[in-house]
């Protein structure tokens, strides 16, 4: 299956992306070079230098379809810039699929628009996708009918991440595979804060807990700055006793230079 989302080039702080039909510009601190020449006239552009702002050049739709990595999702511009997919996630999910075998238990926490849950299911996945925003997962149950997944065993979940956890636990419910990509701060379906400093150890070990006696693998992704690999790594040994893979999550494209987008950890069990 041909993907429809290419990074096109990046530098002076920006990047040009191209989701399907449609080329967008956005922020990218990150990348400080010089971009390479490949930028194409954009459709659209968003920024943050005088409080969150896009500009249309074309009339585009308020949503429409991309493929990523055998999974099809629906792309939104919102107001915070996000168009419902983070690309460079997608090589952790070829990563999982060779590990889930058929009505392997799968724990997305953090799920956002439920790319790894869905690359999961289509696996074979008996998946639980939670996340603290309903309308997150909403989308992500859109998304599901985009794959033809809407019968597929996916429980939706809105709640508090560190709550369901515990919950879990007493109920006995274990998992082959945990996937969890925490933010730097978020708030929980009754307005519990998640502080990623404070509350990232207690996250892990509660996952740790819920993993079962066979299971398969762990991944850790993360966006927040100073959670370097060496820093997952120190984390996710201590908790879990193993040695992960560590590494940076890139967006790549042959044509132009890829960007550093955010950390993991991940290792098979």
């Amino acid at each position: 299956m041909k993907n429809t989302y290419q990074l096109l080039d990046s530098g002076d702080q920006q990047k040009w992306e191209r989701f399907g039909d449609y080329t967008l510009l956005r922020p990218c601190p990150q990348a400080v070079w010089r971009p390479l020449g490949h930028q194409n006239e954009v459709d659209a552009s968003f920024t943050r230098d005088e409080g969150n702002k896009w500009s249309f050049y074309r009339k585009l739709p308020a949503s429409w379809t991309i493929q990523l990595h055998g999974v099809q999702l629906k792309i939104s511009p919102t107001d915070f810039g996000h168009l419902g997919v983070f690309p460079e996630h997608a090589s952790l999910w070829d990563w999982m699929g060779p590990h889930i075998s058929a009505g392997s238990k799968v724990l997305n926490l953090f799920a956002y628009s439920g790319g790894a849950s869905l690359s999961a299911a289509l696996a074979g996945a008996h998946v639980c996708h939670l996340d603290a925003s309903k309308g997150m997962v909403d989308w992500a149950r859109e998304n599901a009918k985009e794959n033809g997944l809407e019968k597929a065993p996916i429980r939706w979940i809105v709640d508090d991440a560190l709550k369901f956890l515990k919950r879990e636990i007493k109920r006995g419910v274990r998992y082959e595979g945990i996937i969890l990509d925490p933010p730097t701060f978020g708030r929980g379906s009754s307005g519990e804060t998640f502080k990623i400093e404070r509350d990232i150890i207690p996250l892990l070990e509660l996952c740790r807990d819920l993993l079962s006696d066979k299971p398969r693998f762990v991944i850790v992704s993360c966006h927040t700055p100073g959670f370097t690999p060496v820093v997952l790594a120190h984390l996710f040994k201590q908790v879990f006793k193993l040695e992960p893979e560590a590494g940076e999550m890139l967006l790549q494209s042959p044509k132009t230079l890829c960007i550093p987008s955010g950390t993991y950890v991940r290792a098979a069990l």
